[in-house]
């Protein structure tokens, strides 16, 4: 993470431990490897050490849009999941319905930033929901800011990948709203 700047840009410091990250391709994200829009458009099977008597959050962000050089639309939220029990996705409370990556056309490469916090306890999160075809309250998002109003503290684990535009990205934008539908 320190290689692509992740650490000190969005973090003080490294997650102690990955988050296995698995599409049904069969593609897994290793730290920093670049996968195509394509092989990542699917919501990912994803699995990290956890004690199944506490709950974590799960958060996928793009720091980089529109372009790394000028990422005026802070960090977009692709994926937002939280109140985990364990490892168990399907206990949590989704925020952020899964999106892929999307990055336009000619911005280079993106880096998209899996992270899971360990909570104190089950909470509530005064949050927008965003469905799965909607870019409604993904925009202008902060990490940083939401670990902070949530008491999150540091990051449990991590892992990332790079991304650069495909021809996938232009048949995604047709079917994006910018109102939350499911």
């Amino acid at each position: 993470m320190q290689r692509d700047g992740i650490v000190p840009d969005m973090m003080e410091e490294e997650p102690s431990s990955k988050i296995t990250i698995t599409y049904s391709n069969g593609k897994s994200v290793e730290f920093g490897q670049e996968l195509t829009p394509t092989e990542v458009k699917d919501e990912p099977e994803v699995k990290w050490e956890a004690d199944p008597a506490k709950y974590y959050t799960l958060l996928m962000f793009d720091p980089d849009a529109p372009g790394r050089e000028d990422p005026k639309f802070g960090d977009v939220k692709h994926w937002l999941v939280v109140n985990i029990l364990g490892c168990d996705l399907s206990s949590g409370d989704v925020i952020a319905e899964y999106v892929g990556a999307g990055p336009p056309q000619g911005s280079g490469l993106h880096r998209y930033i899996f992270l899971v916090f360990e909570q104190k306890e089950k909470t509530t999160f005064d949050e927008p929901k965003s469905g799965k075809l909607s870019r409604e309250n993904r925009l202008n998002w902060s990490m940083r800011v939401f670990k902070r109003k949530y008491n999150l503290g540091r990051a449990f684990a991590g892992n990332y990948f790079k991304a650069q535009w495909d021809p996938y990205v232009d048949e995604r934008k047709k079917h994006l709203t910018d109102a939350n539908s499911s």
